[in-house]
């Protein structure tokens, strides 16, 4: 954790000064809920089931409304947690929903508005939680991203992820085109397209050791820990 007072907002440290989802912040939940029902936070709930045990560092991009961080203190009441979201508008709705479920926790949570080019050399995680964010990033940007991300992980550290799997035809492809249309409408998103996601973490050298699929298997959640470890855990 920063030296920041407790549950505190802290400013993109660059010029850049990304706003994310902001236009469908306060609908976003809604909007999800009336599309998918109960799938998206089911594929989180199943990948949350790999959260270390004690009090675990953890990172939280992209987050949201902040359901995702309430959840991971109700698991893991001891953790600590790096709150990091492009939204300022989303920003504002998780640091209000802590304050109104979880008061108490505000002094393990750090609020900070950015991407994870705002993650310090200092910041280390004993694990990343990238919920329905990754899918977000464009092309000319995404193997960086994951790099960075990479890079924050402690030896050991799992990377739990929530999204949707891709799709070669059909309503699933059909959906995802949707999708993608109206968030680059409504929040100028640059991503066209999903990427294989579990592709591009395997080769970070991490591989999935538990997946659980949702909505007619167009969402997943996944664990993933670098291999050697998810080696060793099968020969024990």
């Amino acid at each position: 954790m920063s030296d920041l007072p407790a549950g505190s907002f802290q400013a993109a440290p660059s010029a850049e000064r990304p706003t994310g989802f902001d236009r469908v912040a306060w609908c976003y939940d809604a909007l999800a809920g009336l599309v998918f029902g109960p799938a998206l936070k089911r594929a989180q709930r199943a990948a949350l089931r790999g959260l270390p045990a004690g009090a675990p560092h953890v990172l939280i991009l992209g987050g949201g409304t902040g359901w995702v961080l309430t959840e991971v203190l109700r698991r893991r009441p001891r953790a600590t947690v790096l709150y990091l979201e492009a939204s300022p508008n989303m920003l504002a709705r998780a640091r209000h929903r802590l304050g109104r479920e979880s008061p108490g926790a505000a002094p393990q949570v750090e609020f900070r508005h950015g991407t994870q080019h705002h993650l310090g050399p200092a910041d280390r995680f004993d694990v990343i939680v990238t919920f329905f964010v990754l899918d977000c990033l464009a092309a000319t940007e995404f193997d960086a991203a994951l790099a960075r991300l990479r890079a924050a992980q402690r030896p050991g550290a799992p990377w739990l992820l929530a999204d949707f799997r891709p799709a070669g035809g059909g309503w699933r492809r059909v959906l995802l085109t949707l999708m993608y249309a109206f968030f680059r409408l409504t929040t100028g998103l640059r991503a066209r397209e999903l990427p294989n996601l579990p592709r591009a973490l395997g080769c970070l050298g991490l591989e999935p050791t538990t997946s659980e699929t949702f909505f007619a298997g167009a969402v997943e959640g996944v664990v993933f820990v670098e291999q050697s470890a998810s080696r060793r855990t099968f020969a024990s």
